[in-house]
């Protein structure tokens, strides 16, 4: 195989990755997922664990 026909088989991959990834972002079974984290970021501090978030330091 010559270096166009590696090209040509190298971009038909690519290609099918591409839409792979786009049908997965826009398939109904993740659209609650990503509402999920969309919306994220308006949730009350409150309900976030605490464990998530960095100790501060205290002045010894």
């Amino acid at each position: 195989m010559d270096y166009g026909t590696w090209r040509g088989v190298f971009s038909l991959i690519i290609l099918a990755i591409f839409i792979a990834i786009v049908v997965w972002a826009f398939s109904r079974r993740t659209k609650k997922q990503f509402d999920e984290a969309a919306n994220s970021i308006f949730e009350d501090e409150s309900s976030i664990d605490k464990s998530d978030k960095p100790e501060s330091k205290k002045d010894e």
